[in-house]
């Protein structure tokens, strides 16, 4: 049976930006300042992208000292694929399904 896609998850993920950040970070756990650095991004911008990860449950906060660092939750990002396998796989087997026009 097929499960619905997480479209908030899909449209946090949607940003050019927040993608970016999302792809360092399945690379590394990183604080702000190395994030600006590396998107060159300013840091308001980044936060409130940040923010949005935060709040689709994409990234988690570890403090650190005066720093936050933010590190990549990839059981989020395999639920969301396993939902867009389901979603494919659906398609594979109904690709000759084709209903009759009235």
């Amino acid at each position: 049976m097929l499960t619905s896609v997480d479209t908030d998850l899909m449209r946090a993920l949607a940003d050019p930006l927040r993608l970016r950040i999302v792809t360092l970070l399945a690379e590394e756990t990183l604080c702000t300042t190395h994030l600006v650095e590396e998107t060159g991004a300013r840091q308001t911008n980044l936060s409130n992208h940040l923010r949005v990860l935060r709040e689709a449950g994409v990234v988690e906060t570890e403090p650190c000292g005066r720093w936050t660092y933010y590190k990549l939750r990839p059981d989020v990002i395999a639920q969301l694929a396993g939902q867009l396998a389901d979603l494919a796989a659906v398609a594979r087997t109904a690709a000759d399904n084709k209903r009759a026009c009235p």
